[in-house]
């Protein structure tokens, strides 16, 4: 199931995670700015079905961290590793990744902290910023549905179930009407009667 694109509910960040920033570093005058580049693992259920990040892998954060009137604007992007199965040809694949990420933290009381729902706009707790909901926001909803291996794989056979990648070209599988099924058993018995009669003769 898809992860929620929606801001999730207001939760406290943990001063050690490596997602959260101490804005006492930026300060609250408007437009200053900071600019960071983190390697931090990659939480659970970064993913979908069929692709997804391995949790524990690294996620390269190169964020810029913006003081405005309402609040700190983040913006950068986010790169890692994915690991999935081909919808096609169900085989293991990995790959990369590079996503944007654009999201304001509004502070306590300002007027978009006021004139917003809980759900409509992230908080700063504090002099705390945790970026890991947007980030899995940003990454989780532009994974692909019917992840590939690569763009052109040809998937299964439907009949014999091999991967049409390694099987000849041309391969294909003699297929017989069912309603003339048992017309061939019967042609096959009579040749077989025919044969035992000649050498009765």
């Amino acid at each position: 199931m898809p992860e929620n694109t929606t801001p999730t509910p207001h939760r406290h960040p943990e001063a050690r995670s490596p997602f959260v920033f101490d804005l006492r570093e930026l300060g609250r005058r408007a437009g200053s700015l900071r600019e960071y580049r983190r390697a931090v693992p990659a939480p659970a259920g970064f993913g979908l079905d069929l692709v997804g990040v391995p949790e524990g892998a690294p996620l390269a954060l190169d964020l810029r961290l913006e003081s405005v009137t309402e609040g700190v604007l983040v913006t950068g992007t986010v790169s890692g590793p994915l690991t999935g199965e081909c919808g096609r040809c169900l085989d293991r694949f990995t790959d990369e990744f590079t996503v944007d990420i654009c999201e304001l933290f509004a502070y306590p009381d300002s007027a978009t902290d006021e004139t917003t729902e809980a759900d409509e706009v992230r908080r700063i707790d504090g002099d705390l910023l945790d970026v890991e909901p947007a980030v899995r926001d940003a990454v989780v909803p532009d994974l692909p549905w019917a992840p590939l291996c690569r763009p052109d794989c040809a998937g299964l056979c439907p009949t014999c179930g091999q991967r049409l990648a390694d099987l000849p070209a041309g391969h294909a599988h003699e297929t017989i009407d069912p309603r003339w099924a048992a017309l061939s058993a019967f042609t096959t018995n009579a040749g077989g009667d025919a044969e035992r009669t000649t050498d009765q003769e």
